[in-house]
């Protein structure tokens, strides 16, 4: 059989799969489930083309690894074919521990675990199926592999993950601020001292880079009917698993079911293996099963929950930069506790508080290097002459009010 095949990508055109264990490995069943689960959760409730998958994703991310390790060699940089197949394999898996609707019910399903820690699973699990030929991908993965800057093309502030998303979300969102010049980046790459750096004259598409970043964050996954539309759906699986907690029966398929009456601790998700292995049997179809049945539940919380759901009746969301006042939320939980002849710890299902963060860069947390034509590097902040990088470099955080709009 032909395992070198091409598949035609929206973003990039025709891209390859470059060796047979990688088409085996995107053939497997952990891999082929990311056809199932939206790259961008509930952003198409905003933006309606943002329907595209982790999949997707993966595949982009590929591609960009796979023009990176060409650009690196071809500047004189010594990455065997071992390495490269297996740098090719760590991005291709990096996202392959997501659950249903991606970071959207990421705290909902079990509690305590990242997708970082379930993809580690994954791999280990895929390294035994294929007799341990993934080892080398997990130590690059992991970060403990020799060559360091293998790790950072796969997990950085400057990696091939960021790089296809940006450029792949704002394609179909229709969001040109995301558009980002990858392929110029990628040929401004070096390493210097194991350190992935940027050549001088690509510093202008790192601040393009930058910039595109902090927008798409405000501008696509932090826009208040996205954060509305991922509230609400969170607040669906908590009421229906405390119901279920409860012992009340629920519509779900099994491996739904699974997740609502057990209490899994990350200890028990990370050595009891039936866990991970429903898991990987869990996608939006799953979740979008239950809550259209869910709409005629007799209890009030749930359905009227999912039927504003279903019909992108979205909370009504004020993002502010200081605490909103608790008196008015207080106003808004005694109305909610009236209106739908609830409980005042209900009210929280309808009337809540939270907070966003957007970090566009991070300093000192895997900085980008720029390497100058005297051949030492400083940071993007330092090398730029752009004042804005400066405040790109510190965190903004605002608070959030989130009720329904027959509140007020």
């Amino acid at each position: 059989m032909n395992k070198k095949k091409i598949i035609n990508d929206p973003v990039y055109g025709f891209i390859n799969i470059p060796t047979e264990l990688v088409f085996d490995l995107i053939e497997h069943p952990y891999f082929q489930r990311l056809r199932y689960i939206k790259q961008l959760g509930m952003t198409h409730l905003v933006y309606p083309g943002a329907l595209h998958t982790r999949f997707h994703h993966a595949l982009g991310a590929m591609h960009l690894m796979s023009t990176a390790i060409e650009t690196l060699t071809n500047k004189g940089h010594y990455i065997s074919e071992e390495e490269q197949e297996a740098v090719i394999i760590a991005i291709l898996l990096h996202d392959i521990g997501h659950g249903p609707f991606s970071h959207a019910l990421e705290k909902n399903i079990v509690q305590g675990i990242s997708h970082e820690d379930i993809s580690v699973l994954l791999m280990n699990r895929l390294n035994k199926i294929f007799d341990g030929r993934l080892s080398l991908a997990l130590e690059i993965f992991n970060g403990t592999y020799p060559k360091k800057f293998l790790h950072q093309l796969v997990s950085s502030q400057l990696d091939m993950d960021r790089m296809d998303y940006l450029n792949r979300d704002s394609f179909f969102t229709g969001v040109s601020e995301g558009v980002i010049s990858s392929d110029r980046i990628i040929k401004m790459l070096n390493v210097v001292d194991d350190y992935v750096v940027v050549e001088k004259k690509g510093i202008y598409s790192i601040e393009k880079f930058l910039i595109a970043r902090r927008l798409m964050y405000w501008q696509v996954y932090l826009h208040k009917t996205v954060v509305a539309g991922e509230q609400l759906l969170g607040r669906i699986l908590a009421r229906a698993r405390e119901l279920a907690m409860r012992g009340e029966k629920l519509f779900s398929t099994p491996a739904l079911n699974h997740f609502l009456v057990n209490s899994i601790s990350k200890e028990m998700f990370m050595t009891e293996d039936m866990h991970l292995q429903t898991f990987t049997c869990l996608d939006d179809t799953d979740i979008m099963a239950a809550v259209k049945v869910w709409t005629g539940h007799t209890d009030q919380v749930l359905s009227t929950l999912c039927t504003s759901f279903i019909h992108r009746k979205l909370y009504h969301v004020d993002i502010m930069n200081t605490i909103p006042d608790e008196g008015f939320v207080e106003s808004l939980r005694d109305k909610a506790a009236g209106k739908y002849k609830i409980s005042k710890a209900e009210t929280a299902y309808f009337v809540f508080t939270d907070a966003i963060s957007n970090y566009a860069y991070k300093l000192d947390d895997g900085n980008i290097l720029i390497l100058m034509n005297n051949g030492k590097t400083c940071d993007i902040t330092q090398a730029s002459d752009n004042l804005n990088l400066q405040a790109l470099a510190k965190p903004v955080e605002k608070y959030i009010l989130c009720y329904t709009k027959d509140l007020v």
